[in-house]
């Protein structure tokens, strides 16, 4: 796996870089040898010192963040962060692929035994029209329902984009790339 180590607002000595980078490459046992892991370091008002990672394994994309006021237990965070999703969606690859003759009553029994580790299930579906609106509009209605995210039409460019509620208490806006 390669590992990339930038600094920002920081000035990323060798001992960090290196630190950081042992650390992910750990990581290679559950991803595709192509895999990249690009690792953001950063210092906000010289307390919270941030770790972002970004990992790309073929098709696959995993993000996380972690902030504490000490580095290089911020880069342990996010290491065991990272860790426990990939592993677990290892896991559900593998399990997948040995599933097809087991039967359901073991499938019910294992994830009572382990519920954190249950694959969780689409259990609602909601249809609803799409109204045109500019994004400040969907963050007002978001506001307004007090959601997570809400899904719009964007009256600028017609399509459909997602407004989300990030940890930092901003707005994100996902739109298509195409």
């Amino acid at each position: 796996m390669q590992v990339t180590v930038i600094g920002r607002h920081l000035e990323a000595t060798d001992a960090l870089k290196q630190y950081a980078t042992e650390r992910f490459q750990r990581l290679e046992k559950y991803l595709p040898r192509n895999s990249h892991a690009t690792i953001t370091l950063a210092v906000v008002k010289k307390v919270h010192h941030i770790a972002e990672a970004m990992i790309k394994a073929g098709g696959l994309l995993v993000q996380a963040t972690e902030e504490t006021e000490e580095m290089y237990s911020s880069i342990d965070l996010l290491y065991e962060k990272l860790e426990r999703r990939v592993r677990k969606y290892k896991e559900r690859l593998t399990d997948h692929k040995h599933q097809t003759g087991v039967s359901e009553m073991a499938n019910v029994a294992q994830a009572a035994a382990h519920p954190e580790d249950r694959i969780p299930q689409i259990i609602r579906t909601k249809r609803f029209d799409l109204k045109p609106m500019l994004a400040e509009e969907a963050v007002m209605q978001m506001e307004l329902l007090d959601k997570p995210f809400f899904i719009f039409a964007n009256a600028t460019s017609g399509q459909v984009n997602v407004i989300y509620r990030r940890n930092d208490g901003n707005v994100g806006l996902i739109e298509p790339a195409r």
